[in-house]
């Protein structure tokens, strides 16, 4: 593997770095970066920043051209990624849009839709939620049970969705449901999008164990969608939906938080028992596994950006990436807030505070091993598509969706 930029790859660093620089700050160390005081001014922030982004012809890197993208090479998008971390910019409350939404409207919407909604969700204008998981389907998400009925031209839906991402602050939905319960559960499904200020969506947030509130229940009540807002034929929805999911588990990616560092600097300076915790055989070797986990994840991005240099696809073995970094992360805030004894559960309002770093990786660690796939969903395809393993046995296989076993019908 060669890790060396080549001469175009140079070139292009160069250029979006001295970008960056002179429309953006530095970081002065691994704990700066860019935070907002409130919901409403990280909204408002980041859409100032995605237009200047627009503006200057570095938005949505992996959109084509003709839709307001940069259309860069995957191994572009890995620079600009890292170079990018280096700045403290506005992020968030876009992934789902241009990451999501965007790729699949691209190949299923209409040319005047594409017109209409990409230029303002590449500019930032307009946010996107993912109105997919529901309580009984979230991994097994072919097993949803919102209902829409077509009457003329208009789609009538019924049901809940659930945890998703700021439904309480998008303008617009991606939204998967079943519309014909008597076809096997993978076929009854057909897709839509729709304005989340449509009359009869009801969107209650969810208090967090963190205090912020960022997921939700969607319900919908006889909520009327024109039949010209469906996306793929009627019955492809889920065909529809693996182009989502793809961009999905790509967005997840890495779990971010304390690592391997930050646990040996507080190991160094934290007592235990009346030494240093970094003398403790134990903390050791906690240590020792958390830095070889961290080096092997350094070391198959590595191959992962090879394989993009080269033009090739990196597969399903990225699943390996998020499987790994999110367990680490996990793990490493449980070890910090244990370690720090009563002060690790003492919240304190300085974002930089010890404590703090390792109360929002515990927070935060159980949803990335659950967003864009379970860690059990993730295992089967690594064994699966990597390993050559067969299958898992699905009694549903085939079977009318109407007559699936179900205690919720």
């Amino acid at each position: 593997m060669d890790f060396n930029d080549t001469a175009e790859e140079a070139k292009f660093r160069k250029e979006a770095y001295e970008w960056l620089k002179a429309n953006a700050d530095l970081k002065e160390g691994p704990k700066d970066g860019w935070r907002a005081s409130s919901e409403e001014e990280g909204l408002e922030q980041v859409k100032v920043w995605q237009n200047k982004l627009y503006e200057s012809g570095w938005a949505c890197m992996h959109w084509p051209k003709e839709f307001s993208g940069r259309e860069s090479t995957p191994i572009e998008r890995v620079i600009w990624g890292q170079e990018i971390s280096k700045f403290k910019v506005p992020g968030g409350y876009l992934e789902i849009g241009q990451g999501m939404a965007g790729p699949v409207m691209m190949m299923y919407a209409t040319e005047e839709q594409k017109a209409r909604h990409l230029p303002p969700m590449a500019k930032g204008e307009e946010i996107w939620c993912q109105l997919f998981s529901e309580p009984g389907a979230g991994s097994d998400l072919a097993g949803l049970k919102t209902k829409s009925v077509l009457e003329g031209d208009t789609w009538t839906i019924n049901g809940q969705k659930i945890w998703t991402s700021g439904a309480h602050f998008s303008d617009w939905g991606i939204l998967v449901t079943r519309s014909d319960p008597t076809a096997p559960k993978h076929k009854g499904l057909t897709y839509f999008f729709l304005d989340m200020k449509s009359p009869g969506v009801e969107v209650r947030p969810i208090k967090q164990i963190s205090g912020g509130a960022n997921f939700n229940e969607v319900y919908f009540t006889d909520v009327k969608i024109p039949d010209s807002q469906r996306l793929g034929a009627v019955g492809d929805g889920w065909k529809v939906s693996l182009t989502t999911l793809m961009n999905e588990r790509l967005a997840v990616g890495d779990a971010s938080g304390p690592d391997f560092q930050e646990a040996f600097t507080l190991a160094r300076g934290q007592d235990l028992n009346g030494s240093l915790a970094i003398e403790n055989g134990a903390v050791r070797e906690k240590l020792a596994d958390w830095y070889c986990q961290q080096s092997g994840l350094k070391f198959a991005k590595y191959r992962n950006i090879s394989a993009l240099s080269r033009g090739e696809t990196t597969g399903p073995q990225s699943s390996i990436t998020k499987i790994v970094s999110g367990n680490k992360l996990q793990e490493i805030a449980n070890f910090g807030m244990d370690l720090m004894d009563s002060a690790g559960i003492v919240r304190s309002d300085e974002p930089d505070a010890d404590q703090s770093m390792y109360q929002y990786g515990f927070y935060g660690a159980a949803g990335i091993r659950i967003a864009g796939g379970t860690d059990e969903i993730l295992k089967n395809i690594i064994s699966e598509q990597v390993l050559g393993m067969p299958q898992d046995m699905r009694a549903d296989k085939g079977i009318p969706f109407n007559e699936i076993p179900s205690s919720n019908k």
